[in-house]
């Protein structure tokens, strides 16, 4: 048995198809559409510690069905330090859908400009991250 494969009862392992960071996500409940406002990748700051007021982290997985804890944890890269973490329990019901899931998240301070990354992990298992670099404008 290979370290990747699944353990009888095991819910299967998502594959990660897309981590996104964006201002907020829009979902059309009659479509099931979901519309990512405000894409980005870079923070820019003044001054630090500087607090973002609102950011979501958006996520789309295949092959995913039947329970699963996430957590979403921030890491600042120069310490490996992490600044930040949230958890949930989710439910797939059809494994052959793409299932979304969606980390709304609030007053994030950075106390330092630098690199950071959200990892997500889904079942104590590292699924994927996505890069955030936080930068400081002139005049700071």
């Amino acid at each position: 048995m290979s370290a990747d494969s699944v353990k009888p009862g095991e819910p299967p392992r998502p594959q990660l198809h897309a981590m996104l960071v964006c201002d907020q996500v829009l979902k059309d409940e009659a479509t099931k559409n979901s519309s990512l406002i405000g894409v980005f990748n870079r923070i820019a700051a003044i001054r630090f510690p500087a607090t973002h007021a609102r950011l979501t982290v958006y996520v789309s997985v295949i092959d995913a069905q039947g329970a699963y804890h996430l957590r979403l944890e921030l890491v600042r890269l120069d310490d490996e330090m992490a600044i930040g973490r949230g958890d949930a329990d989710v439910t797939v019901q059809d494994r052959f859908l793409p299932a979304e899931w969606m980390f709304e998240l609030h007053s994030l301070v950075f106390e330092q400009p630098g690199e950071y990354e959200f990892r997500l992990w889904v079942n104590e298992r590292f699924l994927g991250s996505k890069s955030l670099s936080v930068v400081q404008l002139a005049g700071g």
